[in-house]
């Protein structure tokens, strides 16, 4: 039985889509997808190490073992993103004899947490060569403070995990998830700066105190978490100094191997709404309206305007939507739409606090849809609607996997990249950006699959690229549309905030030089070798 079999396995079944996305490296390849510089016996050498520190079981290294960590959605049509190899810790002790190997043998690490950030990567890599530094075994919960509302918890913790603790003990705090929250976890989601849709969406807002392995092999606590007998570690973000935290996100300038978080107080009263508008156009005046309330916090959480075409991809084939040639365009969307009970945009937020609280915003928000002709629609209006229900559990902390659909909008072949361009959260920034993205996506044959997300003062256009990964000409169309949409929004000040393993570089180039040659001295600072995730953000 070759290495991680049975673990290989299990990953496999927990895909979902199968095997049929996965992009192999065969062994006539193996040696030339090693790093550049590295020789195939500092390779050997090196996985040789690595299975003395964990166990043969937890260390893939040949192209069979490999192939779980090469499943992927975005587009890669060379395949240059697999991974060589992986290696699975379960303690920080190991992380640092792992990270000390990877220095002597120049051997490049990719580290994630879960894995499973669909459309942006999974276990793909930046650059060729690499081997995974999978966390997915460090999964413990470390603590749970229910006076503070805080947490503790190592990067192999996911939101099922973590949600079933807390129902288990009859602690009555929430979480806060993104999309396909069961499989993925609050480490990796924070530290690639992801959201989710209660108050307490922006996750590296409410993320308090890491641990650390850095390049070296040596444990950094930031924060609190350097001081004897750190009580406040996961009660104060900022320590004294200069503020560390951040550099850890969207960087390779360490191993993040424990996390603090802060968790939401159940409130007495939680309400959700959809406010449904026909016309494509109404995105401008839907902005407009909700700024005022979003900075205002009279709607505390994050707030989605979902398109009809995205909403539709997450339950149906785009056979059921449109059969002719060329993009899917706004009338049949907005046809099949009506007859799902969704406008061409239909807005998502919720009140959270007392029923007075409640009764009073609710007022509010009501006269401000009214003046802009939004029908305004409660749980008790959509029930037994999924589309409803599906935003109704996420602005809760509830656990979903039904976005896993969109990558089956063109076919089982299981294409999807997520494109995140961001604005002001200004209804005159809308008209443009729609444009710009119909006519890239048109040229190419793809779909206007689209929702607008409003925090408090930031406006992001979420585009989801849906195409057919087992179509390797469409793969191709793919991966040139996606990088025309990394330049054509970013010649317009409209640059990604997040983006895949496939446009790291070219999304950090729309961020200047300077930007880009600062990040590069801490990097040669932190990690002279290179050895940690080359190519994340754009930092070799």
């Amino acid at each position: 039985m070759s290495e991680v079999t049975l673990d290989r396995r299990s990953l496999i079944a927990a895909g979902a889509l199968g095997t049929a996305a996965l992009g192999i490296a065969g062994d006539s390849a193996f040696g030339k997808t090693l790093s550049p510089g590295q020789r195939k016996a500092d390779f050997a050498g090196a996985i040789k190490a690595f299975r003395a520190v964990v166990g043969d079981e937890w260390v893939a290294g040949d192209a069979s073992a490999v192939i779980p960590w090469t499943k992927t959605y975005i587009p890669d049509p060379g395949g240059r993103h697999a991974p060589v190899g992986a290696v699975c810790p379960e303690n920080v002790e190991q992380v640092q004899e792992i990270v000390r190997i990877a220095n002597r043998f120049k051997q490049p690490l990719w580290t994630v947490s879960t894995g499973k950030n669909m459309g942006y990567g999974m276990t793909s890599c930046a650059t060729p060569g690499q081997v995974v530094l999978d966390l997915k075994r460090m999964n413990r919960i470390i603590s749970v403070d229910a006076e503070l509302c805080t947490a503790l918890v190592e990067p192999g913790v996911t939101y099922q995990q973590l949600r079933d603790y807390l129902d288990e003990n009859n602690i009555p705090l929430w979480i806060d998830v993104p999309t396909v929250g069961p499989i993925v976890g609050p480490v990796g989601n924070t530290l690639d700066r992801g959201v989710g849709y209660t108050p307490y969406g922006e996750h590296f807002m409410v993320q308090c105190g890491m641990e650390v392995v850095m390049a070296d092999g040596e444990v950094l606590r930031t924060g609190m978490g350097s001081t004897k007998n750190p009580s406040a570690w996961q009660a104060f973000k900022w320590g004294y100094g200069p503020y560390l935290d951040g550099i850890f996100t969207q960087s390779n300038f360490g191993v993040v191997v424990k996390m603090g978080l802060w968790l939401m107080p159940a409130p007495p009263v939680y309400k959700p709404f959809v406010v449904r508008h026909k016309r494509m156009e109404d995105v401008a005046r839907i902005v407009d309206a909700m700024r005022p309330m979003r900075i205002s916090n009279i709607i505390p959480n994050v707030v989605l305007m979902m398109g009809a075409g995205y909403q539709l991809a997450m339950f149906n084939r785009r056979a059921d939507v449109w059969s002719g040639a060329g993009q899917v365009p706004d009338s049949a969307f907005a046809e099949a739409g009506a007859k799902a009970g969704l406008g061409m945009w239909n807005t998502y937020f919720a009140l959270y606090g007392t029923p007075v609280m409640i009764a009073e915003n609710e007022k509010i928000v009501r006269a401000a849809f009214a003046a802009i002709d939004g029908e305004v629609l409660t749980e008790e209006d959509m029930v037994g609607n999924p589309y409803f229900h599906h935003h109704a559990t996420l602005m809760r902390g509830g656990l979903s996997l039904e976005e896993v659909g969109l990558a089956r909008w063109k076919g089982a072949g299981g294409g999807l990249a997520w494109f995140a361009p961001v604005a002001p959260a200004k209804g005159s920034e809308t008209a443009g950006q729609i444009e710009l993205a119909k006519q890239i996506l048109g040229k190419y044959g793809f779909d206007y699959t689209v929702a607008f997300a409003i925090g408090s003062r930031e406006l992001h256009h979420i585009i989801a690229l849906l195409y057919d990964k087992s179509d390797p000409e469409e793969e191709k169309r793919a991966d040139q549309c996606y990088k025309d949409l990394v330049t054509g929004f970013g010649e317009r000040g409209w640059a990604s905030y997040r983006t895949g393993v496939h446009s790291m570089d070219l999304v950090a180039q729309q961020y200047g030089t300077k930007n880009r040659a600062v990040n590069a001295a801490i990097k040669q600072a932190l990690d002279p070798n290179h050895i940690l995730a080359p190519g994340k953000s754009g930092i070799a």
